[in-house]
């Protein structure tokens, strides 16, 4: 077990940023089973480091371990958690819980007979570590690491440190906020590098790399990931690059389910199983009319997850308009049941009405505006950078 310390240790002593992460806020961190879920990338790993380091320092009752270790292929994940437990250990962080066979009932087992041990571990966005999982359903607590929102991003860029809001302040105090941030910083200095770069954290070692390491992770999640959870044969993996090669260059548009099978070569019940696993490996945005609930029926409209992977992709299909809607569902829909509406381009939680446009969009009836391109806004038109700042 000493050499896992050493391993726990030499990464906690690794130079590396520091980023400052919403969700480490959210999470009820006393919880003894706790999953943290995200796409490659994402910057996981990293997020539990940070973690570690600032609430446990070299605290030995506290292991990270990577279930990648070759050490797992012969170790029984429950017998060396019983020992750690035995030996004063207290909290264990598991990296990459998939890479270990049976994961869910080791875990399980861990939960029902290990009184006192904390586990947290993190997987892949299309794991299904509660839902369909009889042995954890109802026991773990679920979180997503999402992407850097804008917030994060120009706290990042200029050490500012900006809170967050929720979405009922940001409607009610918009002048205010913005007034406050355009104070210290101009917003909108930084909001088209966020666009292209800012949403996954791996620009912070090399931003000149940035688009091949997101198309690398783009492809193992196409490769690896969907598969390996869907039980997807590889030769037909073509087909489900090929989707998602039309839905970049087509995005946002209405799916006509027929044309897209047709497309692929494949049935119709196949494109409504590969939107749903794209959407659930994060790389695309499903959005249904509001008021449907019956998520088997077709979507209304389909978005790329976010704005870097339209760019990373499909640079061509990156005009104004597509940015502007697909940011506004990438950052309100992160916190928030969004849906389509009759009335305008979004609704949130069944409540608000959102029309998304340029400096020019207008609130109508009972509808916002997020506006591009505007610092401050006035009355029911809000700046469409603030829609970042909801974590």
């Amino acid at each position: 077990m000493d050499f896992l310390y050493h391993l726990h240790n030499t990464l906690l002593e690794s130079p590396g940023q520091y980023l400052e992460r919403q969700l480490i806020s959210r999470i009820d961190w006393d919880y003894p089973l706790i999953c943290i879920k995200g796409f490659r990338g994402v910057g996981k790993t990293a997020f539990i480091l940070d973690h570690i380091r600032k609430e446990y320092g070299n605290d030995r009752s506290v292991l990270y371990l990577n279930l990648n270790n070759f050490y797992f292929t012969k170790r029984r994940l429950f017998s060396f958690a019983d020992e750690f437990s035995k030996r004063g250990g207290q909290v264990l962080f598991l990296d990459q819980i998939n890479k270990y066979p049976e994961w869910s009932s080791e875990l399980r087992k861990c939960f029902d007979e290990i009184p006192g041990l904390k586990i947290v571990f993190t997987a892949s966005p299309v794991l299904r570590v509660a839902e369909e999982n009889p042995d954890l359903n109802g026991i773990v607590k679920l979180y997503y690491l999402d992407g850097l929102s804008f917030r994060e991003f120009l706290n990042y860029k200029t050490g500012l440190d900006f809170p967050s809001y929720s979405l009922e302040d940001i409607i009610s105090n918009h002048v205010s906020i913005a007034q406050s941030v355009v104070d210290q910083v101009k917003p909108l200095a930084f909001f088209s590098d966020y666009l292209k770069y800012g949403y996954y954290p791996y620009f912070m070692d090399n931003q000149s790399f940035y688009v091949n390491t997101l198309l690398k992770n783009i492809n193992l999640a196409l490769e690896i990931d969907i598969p390996y959870i869907n039980q997807v044969e590889l030769k037909y993996l073509s087909k489900l690059r090929k989707l998602l090669y039309i839905i970049s260059s087509e995005t946002p548009f209405s799916p006509n389910v027929s044309k897209l099978a047709s497309a692929i070569e494949t049935s119709r019940a196949t494109v409504m199983n590969y939107l749903k696993y794209l959407r659930n490996a994060r790389l695309i945005q499903l959005l249904y009319m509001n008021g449907d609930q019956d998520e088997a029926r077709k979507p209304e409209r389909v978005y790329m997850h976010n704005t870097n992977l339209l760019y990373a992709i499909m640079p061509e299909n990156t005009d104004s308009v597509n940015l502007r809607h697909t940011f506004f569902y990438n950052q309100v829909g992160s916190r928030y049941d969004i849906k389509s509406s009759s009335v305008a381009d979004f609704t949130i939680n069944h409540q608000y009405n959102f029309l998304v446009g340029g400096r020019k969009t207008e609130a109508s009836g009972d509808a916002y505006a997020a506006a591009d391109m505007v610092e401050i806004g006035e009355g029911k038109k809000i700046p469409l950078w603030l829609m970042g700042f909801l974590y």
